[in-house]
């Protein structure tokens, strides 16, 4: 007997289309960086740059004074918080959930993270500035809407087991991020908040393990949980993940707690704190910036890395798997288009505009330049990728496309 889908799931489709079919979001993360760009390279250069980075009156209890630092500490710790809600479900029920699952995104992320990594280090190392290696994780980020954005773009052409494979590779690359930031992108720990903030999380677990099934509980411990990681030294932002692996798999009918949470966030992280962050980190004066800017070793290590290192470390990974008999690449796909989507997941974009603001604290000159290496190799990695796979892609009649009427 068929299990009827619950209302919930029905009305909250479209949203989980938004990580699988939707190309809105991606389109809209582009129209962002470009209207940043311009705000920052027209007569709106100042106003643009007041409205982010003047003062703002806030209490010295959060030590938060400008608007930019709202959203990238505060605002984007519920972007985090979503992806933490992401990762959780489809570690535990979705398509990370049983080993065969895991170990060809698994391999295939880590790789994808290394290799540009490696490739930023080779190509900064020449400068002669060791400040420049602190920006290594830069390119190792793959952002998730804009990716898929450009799938979305290609219709039903391309089979819908590559787009599962690039959707879980982006999964298991954000929690690689989270590591990354919550290990190397911290400083000065405070211990007394470190305890208090161990401390919520612990009792969150506890809540968990009592199957309370009320929002309010958790949303009221998250917010005092970010409280403390804020004045701990660790980035504000992983007190989003961490919350969200405390939320129960419990709920009513055949939608779990974690789910409905999800449902709820995901609109508004992809259509409002995503872009509202792209917009107030995507701008770059290039006035004052001139040609040896762009073509700087940290752009150009950074473009390099998202471009070539992501192709080359995820595609790699998949032909070594499917040679040794370790995973079989996705289903009903050819090398090419395989090819293709390695290159896409060279778009950073969210994930790299916020490590590179962790990695050069202070130095705007820095900031701006890892800006302009992000969006330059993003670019490229989405034009790119989408002419290959346009030119390779011959899956229109695939039954399990989910774009096939």
């Amino acid at each position: 007997m068929t299990e009827r889908p619950s209302a919930l799931r029905i009305v909250f489709a479209p949203v989980r289309a938004l990580f699988v079919s939707d190309a809105s979001a991606g389109i809209l993360l582009i129209l962002v960086a470009m209207a940043a760009m311009l705000a920052a390279n027209s007569p709106l250069r100042e106003a643009y740059h007041s409205l982010f980075h003047g003062a703002l009156f806030a209490p010295e209890l959060f030590k938060l004074n400008t608007l930019h630092l709202w959203i990238n500490d505060a605002l984007m710790a519920v972007f985090f918080f979503v992806v933490g809600l992401e990762v959780k479900r489809e570690w535990i029920e979705g398509q990370l959930s049983t080993n065969a699952q895991r170990k060809l995104p698994v391999l295939a992320a880590i790789a994808g993270m290394a290799v540009p990594a490696a490739i930023y280090v080779f190509f900064v190392s020449g400068a002669g500035d060791a400040e420049l290696m602190r920006g290594w994780a830069i390119p190792a980020a793959t952002d998730i809407a804009f990716a898929m954005g450009v799938l979305g773009l290609l219709g039903n052409r391309v089979p819908a087991s590559l787009r599962l494979f690039l959707l879980t590779v982006a999964i298991v690359d954000d929690i690689g991020a989270v590591l990354v930031i919550a290990v190397f992108y911290t400083a000065n720990l405070k211990l007394g908040y470190l305890a208090a903030a161990a401390a919520v999380v612990a009792l969150m677990f506890v809540m968990n393990r009592m199957k309370v099934a009320r929002f309010w509980p958790f949303i009221a411990m998250a917010v005092v949980l970010w409280y403390f990681v804020l004045n701990s030294g660790v980035h504000a932002t992983i007190a989003g993940v961490l919350a969200a692996l405390t939320i129960p798999m419990v709920g009513k009918d055949d939608d779990t707690m974690v789910e409905r949470m999800e449902h709820a966030l995901a609109p508004w992280s992809a259509y409002l704190i995503v872009p509202v962050f792209g917009f107030a980190n995507a701008g770059v004066d290039l006035g004052g910036m001139g040609l040896e800017g762009v073509l700087a070793p940290l752009p150009i290590a950074i473009a390099a890395g998202l471009f070539l290192g992501k192709q080359v470390g995820i595609f790699a990974a998949i032909y070594a798997a499917e040679k040794t008999r370790f995973a079989l690449r996705p289903d009903q796909s050819t090398w090419p288009e395989v090819w293709g989507v390695s290159i896409l997941c060279g778009i950073g974009f969210t994930m790299s505009l916020f490590i590179g603001e962790l990695a050069f604290p202070g130095s705007r000159e820095l900031i701006d330049e890892a800006k302009i290496g992000t969006l330059l190799g993003s670019l490229v990695s989405a034009l790119v990728g989408y002419a290959i796979l346009r030119m390779t892609t011959t899956h229109p009649d695939d039954p399990k496309n989910p774009y096939v009427d």
